[in-house]
């Protein structure tokens, strides 16, 4: 990309494909299709933008079909805020007892809100943890995966081996219930 910017995003096109290219401070080429469609490619500095149009046609089929299911997910009306938090409050309120020494025995401040790219954020400094109103339409199984998932970054704040041992310490079988997020 001689004489372009450094980071700046270019609109390419490979096999009908639209997508957006950046090189960036990366290790590997990574591949996202937003909430509203659009395809970004992220390069390591150096790689040839040849690579990146062969990196999308090999991904072509899943590219299409994540396409698919992000517009579908967004002509889905959210579910009412109160429902959704009244369910999520519930389930955390079953999750809680294991977490309650290092609460300090008290539950956590419940939130939902409408988010587009992650099903729940934990912030133990003011513990409080948000869940997104489309979590609401996932499967039982996936919403107490999320809430887990969530309830255990007051042990670990990262995602670190030790967090995903504190995770499969309480659902085994996480990583299908991770799977069904990634399904939609």
């Amino acid at each position: 990309m001689a004489g372009s910017k450094a980071g700046a995003v270019r609109q390419r096109q490979a096999g009908g494909i639209c997508y957006q290219l950046a090189r960036r401070r990366v290790k590997n080429l990574n591949l996202r299709v937003r909430a509203d469609g659009t395809v970004a490619v992220s390069i390591p500095w150096g790689t040839a933008a040849r690579e990146a149009d062969a990196f999308v046609l090999a991904h072509r089929d899943w590219i299409e079909a994540a396409v698919q299911r992000q517009l579908c997910r967004a002509a889905r009306p959210l579910p009412d805020r109160d429902e959704a938090l009244a369910r999520f409050t519930a389930l955390s309120r079953a999750v809680f007892p294991s977490f309650a020494p290092v609460l300090g025995g008290q539950m956590p401040l419940i939130k939902v809100r409408r988010m587009t790219s992650r099903w729940g954020v934990c912030v133990p400094a003011k513990r409080q943890i948000t869940f997104a109103l489309a979590l609401y339409d996932m499967p039982p199984e996936a919403q107490l995966y999320v809430v887990v998932h969530e309830f255990c970054h007051f042990l670990v704040q990262d995602h670190s081996p030790a967090f995903w041992a504190e995770v499969e310490k309480r659902l085994p079988d996480w990583k299908a219930r991770r799977r069904l997020l990634r399904e939609g």
